[in-house]
């Protein structure tokens, strides 16, 4: 049993290190996945770590090609789409919520998360965190805190658009200020100006994704499905 458990943990540590890379960029999209190199740097067997990566290939962030190897899965917009799509219903329904229910306390924290995001600015990890942060804590103000781990799930491919968005196109000080207004909206009171914000910050994505598709089109996923070959593609930090 004690076996039994001991490998059980090890895949479950080992697959959430690999996908936690791979939404952070440290694993880029269309990155060669060595499990001898993984199995390496993570001091396991390579068991846990093929293991994982099947998981990881149900979840369409890495490619499996026979005779191949793995690859990190190249960014999806149809998937950015559904991921944003469950994200926003989420958290319009509990900002609606919030709105009526809201306290001092709740404004207050927001607001501190506001100033920590501006002090930041310059860190995008750091950013992402508190971002992270901010959207959890809008949830909390709408009695929804436990909704965060439905959102949290579903976007581990948005997670990937946001983050090349943060490090290319988006700037930092124009989101904080989009987080902002929704908090504006949300101290007076006024659902249309704070869901309207709200919308229209987390949609800010789909022009994101554009932009760098545009500009990075080896990142994403095209029509042809070609197998791919065995290099290293980098995403600028």
């Amino acid at each position: 049993m004690a076996t039994t458990a001991g490998k059980t943990s090890a895949r479950v540590t080992v697959h959430r290190e690999i996908r936690q890379r791979i939404i952070t960029l440290q694993l880029p999209p269309g990155h060669p996945l060595s499990e001898n190199e993984l199995a390496g740097e993570l001091e396991v067997s390579r068991t846990p770590v093929r293991e994982s990566l099947l998981l990881l290939a149900e979840e369409d962030l890495v490619r499996v090609f026979p005779k191949l190897g793995s690859f990190v899965a190249r960014v999806d917009p149809q998937r950015i789409a559904d991921a944003q799509f469950v994200r926003e219903a989420v958290e319009v329904a509990s900002l609606t919520d919030a709105v009526e229910r809201r306290t001092d306390e709740d404004v207050k924290a927001l607001r501190d998360l506001l100033g920590q995001q501006r002090a930041a600015a310059d860190d995008v990890g750091r950013f992402f965190e508190l971002d992270e942060a901010f959207h959890q804590r809008l949830l909390t103000a709408g009695g929804h805190t436990n909704a965060w781990r439905t959102v949290e799930q579903a976007k581990a491919h948005l997670d990937r658009a946001r983050r090349l968005g943060l490090r290319t196109v988006s700037p930092v000080s124009a989101l904080i200020d989009q987080h902002a207004e929704i908090v504006d909206g949300l101290e007076s009171r006024d659902l249309d100006a704070a869901v309207g914000a709200l919308r229209g910050h987390l949609r800010a994505v789909f022009e994101d994704v554009e932009r760098i598709r545009s500009e990075s089109p080896e990142l994403f996923v095209d029509s042809t499905d070609e197998r791919p070959v065995r290099r290293s593609i980098t995403v600028l930090q």
